[in-house]
């Protein structure tokens, strides 16, 4: 009898010790999941700031403050790279 009540005094013990664990873990996912939630915010905050940083309507006046203008439509040069021949040429 006494060794039915240590096997189960074990039994008890170690699904406490592992619902414990199983508590911490989803403690710490669920913490991880926060700071995500609140990464992904951040980074679509400064995805919106590059993008706009990177708009005409800022650029074009600050390029103006450093001297620098448009290019009139007969100053620009369109390059046009050159088919490659098929065969290995």
């Amino acid at each position: 009898m006494a060794i039915w009540l240590l096997f189960s005094l074990g039994a008890l013990i170690w699904v406490v010790s592992r619902q414990t664990a199983a508590h911490v873990s989803a403690t710490a996912l669920r913490a991880a999941q926060e700071r995500r939630g609140g990464l992904e915010g951040q980074r679509a905050e400064l995805l919106r700031r590059i993008q706009r940083a990177g708009s005409r309507a800022v650029l074009v006046p600050r390029a103006e403050s450093l001297g620098l203008r448009l290019p009139a439509d007969s100053e620009l040069v369109i390059l046009q790279v050159p088919d490659r021949e098929v065969g290995g040429r």
